[in-house]
C-alpha cells in the first residue's frame, strides 16, 4: 500500500539565473587559467581550480533542472533524478585530481621558486572577485527556495574567499618581493578544496549505495513507528535518497486489526513521517501476520554461497 505521489519536477524559474552565472564563471575560468600561465602565478591557477568547482556546481544544478523535467517511463520509473548524483560524483573525482596537481606543483615551486608578476596577478584576482560578487547576487534571490541554487551559491561564496586570498598575495608580493607567498596561497586554496571535495564524493557515494540519508536516524524512525497505536511490529525498513533532498521510505508494518483500521493507520503513519521526518515518498505494506510466519519469501534474504 502506498501514498499517492508524483515524481514530476515543477518548472524551475531559476534556470536563466543559472545560465548567466555559469556563462560568467566559465568565461572567467578560462581567462584565469591563461593569466595564471602567462603571469607564472600558481595562486591564480589554484583559484581557477577552485572556480572550476563553481562552474561544475552550476552545471550540475542546471543539468539537474533540465534532465529532471523528463518524465518517468517504463525503463526509468524514477525519472532522471540520479543524473545530478552521477555528475556530482564525476566532478568530485576530477576536482581531487586538480587539487592534488596544485599541491604537487606547489611542492616543486618551494624547491625552485618562480618569478611572479604581482600587478597582472592583482588585476586578474580583482576581476575574479567581481565575477564572484555578481554571481552571488544573481543566485541569492533563489537560494532559499532551491537546494540546487543554495549549493551553487555556497560554492561561489567560498570561491570569493579564494579570490581575496590571491589579492592579498599579489599585494604582499608587490610591496615585499616575497614570491613564496604565491605558493603558500596556492597550497591554502588546494587544502581548502580537498576536504570539501571529499565531503561531496562521500555524500554522492552514500546516495548511489542507497544508504540512509545524512541527518536521518533510522533507529529513531523505527522507534517512532513502533510507538504508534495499533502497530505490533515492523521489518524491512529501508530509507534512501533518489537525489539530494528527495528521500524515500519503505517498510512492512505488522498491525493489530482488532484495535485499528488499516486505512486510518496508513494515513496516520504517512502524516507522521511527513511531519516529523520530512519523508513524503512512503510505501508501507500493512500485514496482520508477520512475513516470517506467512511466507519467508516476502523478506529480503541475501544469497548464501553453496559449500562444495
Amino acid at each position: 500500500m502506498s501514498d499517492k505521489h508524483s515524481h514530476a519536477v515543477p518548472a524551475n524559474k531559476n534556470e536563466t539565473t543559472l545560465w548567466i552565472a555559469l556563462a560568467l564563471t566559465s568565461t572567467f575560468l578560462v581567462a584565469e587559467v591563461i593569466a595564471g600561465v602567462l603571469l607564472n602565478s600558481l595562486a591564480l591557477l589554484a583559484d581557477a581550480a577552485h572556480m572550476f568547482t563553481d562552474a561544475a556546481a552550476l552545471a550540475v544544478s542546471l543539468a539537474a533542472v533540465r534532465f529532471g523535467r523528463r518524465a518517468a517511463d517504463s525503463r526509468r520509473t524514477y525519472g532522471y533524478y540520479r543524473f545530478e548524483i552521477l555528475a556530482a560524483a564525476f566532478n568530485a573525482l576530477l576536482l581531487f585530481a586538480v587539487a592534488l596537481y596544485i599541491l604537487y606543483e606547489a611542492w616543486q615551486r618551494f624547491n625552485s621558486p618562480a618569478e611572479v608578476q604581482p600587478t597582472g596577478m592583482l588585476v586578474v584576482a580583482v576581476l575574479g572577485l567581481l565575477i564572484n560578487l555578481i554571481s552571488m547576487w544573481l543566485l541569492s534571490g533563489g537560494k532559499d527556495e532551491s537546494l540546487n541554487l543554495k549549493g551553487a551559491y555556497l560554492e561561489v561564496w567560498s570561491d570569493m574567499l579564494g579570490s581575496l586570498g590571491v589579492i592579498a598575495a599579489a599585494i604582499l608580493i608587490r610591496y615585499t618581493g616575497w614570491a613564496w607567498v604565491d605558493t603558500v596561497v596556492a597550497v591554502g586554496i588546494g587544502l581548502w578544496v580537498l576536504p570539501r571535495t571529499w565531503i561531496l564524493l562521500k555524500d554522492t557515494l552514500n546516495i548511489l549505495l542507497e544508504g540512509v540519508p545524512e541527518g536521518i536516524e533510522l533507529a529513531k524512525i523505527e522507534q517512532t513507528l513502533r510507538a504508534c497505536v495499533g502497530v505490533t511490529d515492523l521489518h524491512d525498513l529501508h530509507i534512501w535518497s533518489l537525489t539530494s533532498g528527495k528521500h524515500s521510505l519503505t517498510s512492512h508494518i505488522v498491525y493489530d486489526r482488532t484495535t485499528v483500521d488499516a486505512d486510518k493507520l496508513l494515513v496516520s503513519l504517512r502524516a507522521l513521517l511527513s511531519r516529523d521526518f520530512g519523508i513524503h515518498h512512503v510505501t508501507l505494506q500493512l500485514e496482520s501476520t508477520p512475513c516470517d510466519e506467512a511466507d519467508a519469501s516476502h523478506t529480503y534474504q541475501p544469497a548464501v554461497p553453496l559449500v562444495s
